[in-house]
C-alpha cells in the first residue's frame, strides 16, 4: 500500500569537521544528550553506535503527567563514516519514519543536513492542524538538538585534552544522567561506582560507603574522580532520621573515597566533590563570593563537613575541586520538574514575601561547568551559579509568562513554617544571592545566562 510521504530537512552549521562531528554520534550518550528534556522520554534498550543493525527502544510519555505511554523501535540500517548515516522506526507512533543524517564539508566547518521522510498513520484522513502539530514539534526538536550539538562541539573543543578516564559517584542522579553522556560524546572514558553487584564489563565499581566498603587496588587508573553521591534532601519536613542520614552518606561516602583514592600508588590528578551554594545559609549579602564564611543552619553545616573532608585529597596531592552547585534547573527533576508537576492550572504567586533570592543554574550548564573544571587549574571552593539570581517572585512570574500558565495565590511564611518548619526556613524561605566570578573568569561560557534564555530551552518554548 502506498503512503504519502511527508518531507522534513533541516540544515545546521558546526565548527568542526566532517568525520568529528559523525565520531561524536557514533558515541555512548549521543542520543541521551540529543533528547530535548521537556518529551518525557526514556530509553529502554539500546545498542553502541550507529553502524547498520543498532538498534534502539524508546518510551515515549505524553498527557498530562506522562500518563500515555507509546513504544517507538529504530535500527540504524546505513552508515558511511563521515558522510551519513540513517535510521529507520521498526515500530511506533508512526505509519513509517526514516531519518538520514547526512555530512557536508564547508566553509572549513561541517553542515550537517537532517532528512526526515515520514508519514502518519491515517494521514488522508487526519485533520490538517495534526500535520502541522508534527511539523511544529519536530522544528522544537531539531532547534534543541542544534543549539545541544554546538554547544556541546564548542565546550569539547574549549576544554580539549586527551581521553580521560574518570570514576563517578552519584552518575544515577539527575546531574549524573546529563553528565555522564557529555563526557562519553567528548570521548571520555566513563567508570561508575555502584551499591548493587557490578558488572565490570559495564565499567562498574562496587561500593557500600554504609559499611565502608571500596577497593580500587585492582582498578584502572583514573585521571579523575566526580563525587556527586549524597542522599537528597527532600522538601518536605525533615526529621531527625533523616538529616543524620543526609549527614552520614555525604561525611562517610567522602571520607571512604578519598582514603581510597589517596592510598592508589598512581593517584588521580584531580578530584570534584559535589557541594551547594546553602553552604552560605540565608544571607542578604549580594553576590556572595566563594571566600564568604559558612552561614549557619542545617544545610551550612552539612556543606561545611562535606568539604571538609573532600579537602583531605589534597594532602595527597590531589587537585580538589568543590562544587558549590546553585539551585539546578531541568525538567528531568529537581526543584523545577516538581513545580512543573504539581502546577496543571497554574502557579504559586510567591513563597512567603517572595523577595528571597534564587542562585540557579540550568542543567546543561551545570553538567558543562563540571567538564570545565575538569579540565582547567581550578582549585578550591567554586559557585556553579548562573549570571543573574532572581528573586522567588520574579521566578514564578517569569514561568508563568513563558508557559502561559496564571500566578494563582500565595503562600504564607506562617503556613510554610507550620507545614515544614526547618525545611522551609533553610530551602524555601532562605535567600542566597551569591557570585559565579571565579567561574566566568576561568572561562567558562554560559549556555543560559539568563532565566528567560534557560526556561525556554528547557521547554521547548522557543
Amino acid at each position: 500500500m502506498n503512503v504519502s510521504k511527508q518531507i522534513f530537512i533541516h540544515f545546521s552549521r558546526y565548527p568542526c569537521s566532517c568525520q568529528q562531528l559523525y565520531d561524536w554520534h557514533s558515541r555512548a550518550g549521543a542520543l541521551e544528550r540529543l533528547l530535548p528534556p521537556w518529551e518525557k522520554t526514556e530509553i529502554i534498550r539500546k545498542s553502541d553506535g550507529i553502524d547498520p543493525g543498532a538498534e534502539v527502544e524508546l518510551k515515549m510519555r505524553m498527557g498530562p503527567w506522562g500518563i500515555l505511554s507509546i513504544p517507538f523501535e529504530a535500527r540504524h540500517v546505513l552508515a558511511e563514516p563521515g558522510r551519513l548515516f540513517e535510521d529507520t522506526q521498526q515500530r511506533g507512533p508512526f505509519a513509517q519514519w526514516t531519518h538520514r543524517h547526512i555530512f557536508h564539508e564547508k566553509d572549513g566547518g561541517c553542515q550537517l543536513e537532517d532528512r526526515v521522510e515520514y508519514a502518519l498513520p491515517l494521514q488522508k484522513v487526519l485533520p490538517a492542524f495534526v500535520g502541522r502539530h508534527v511539523e511544529k514539534n519536530l522544528q522544537r526538536m531539531f532547534r534543541y538538538r542544534v543549539d545541544t550539538l554546538r554547544c556541546d562541539i564548542e565546550l569539547h573543543e574549549r576544554c580539549r585534552q586527551k581521553p580521560l578516564r574518570l570514576l563517578v559517584s552519584g552518575a544515577s542522579g539527575v546531574l549524573g544522567r546529563d553528565l555522564l553522556p557529555l563526557l562519553t560524546t567528548g570521548g571520555h572514558e566513563v567508570w561508575r561506582l555502584v551499591r548493587r553487584r557490578a558488572d565490570t564489563q559495564n565499567r562498574e565499581i562496587f561500593w557500600d560507603p554504609q559499611h565502608g566498603l571500596l577497593d580500587l587496588q585492582e582498578a584502572p587508573r583514573f585521571d579523575g574522580v566526580i563525587h556527586l553521591a549524597g542522599e537528597y534532601i527532600g522538601l518536605h519536613r525533615w526529621t531527625k532520621q533523616k538529616k543524620e542520614n543526609v549527614v552520614k552518606s555525604r561525611l562517610d561516602g567522602t571520607k571512604l573515597l578519598v582514603n581510597e583514592i589517596s592510598s592508589l600508588p598512581q593517584k588521580p590528578r584531580v578530584f570534584l566533590c559535589a557541594s551547594a551554594t546553602g553552604f552560605y545559609g540565608d544571607s542578604r549579602v549580594e553576590n556572595l563570593t566563594e571566600d564568604y564564611p559558612a552561614g549557619k543552619g542545617f544545610i551550612s553545616e552539612v556543606c561545611r563537613l562535606w568539604e571538609r573532608e573532600a579537602q583531605q585529597a589534597e594532602k595527597a596531592g590531589i587537585r580538589t575541586v568543590m562544587l558549590r552547585f546553585g539551585v539546578g534547573l531541568t525538567p528531568k527533576g529537581g526543584a523545577l520538574r516538581r513545580i512543573l508537576d504539581a502546577s496543571p492550572l497554574g502557579y504559586i504567586r510567591r513563597f512567603g514575601g517572595g523577595e528571597q533570592s534564587i542562585s540557579w543554574i540550568s542543567g546543561e550548564d551545570m553538567a558543562a561547568a563540571v567538564l570545565h573544571c575538569l579540565s582547567h587549574n581550578i582549585a578550591g571552593p567554586i559557585n556553579i551559579v548562573a549570571p543573574e539570581p532572581v528573586s522567588n517572585k520574579n521566578f514564578m512570574a517569569q514561568l508563568s509568562k513563558i508557559t502561559g500558565k496564571p500566578l494563582l495565590f500565595c503562600v504564607s511564611e506562617r503556613l510554610l513554617n507550620m507545614v515544614y518548619k526547618e525545611m522551609a526556613a533553610e530551602m524555601l524561605l532562605a535567600s542566597t544571592h551569591v557570585s559565579c566570578k571565579k567561574l566566568e573568569e576561568s572561562g567558562f561560557h554560559f549556555r543560559h545566562p539568563n532565566l528567560e534564555t534557560a526556561l525556554r530551552s528547557m521547554l521547548g518554548i522557543y
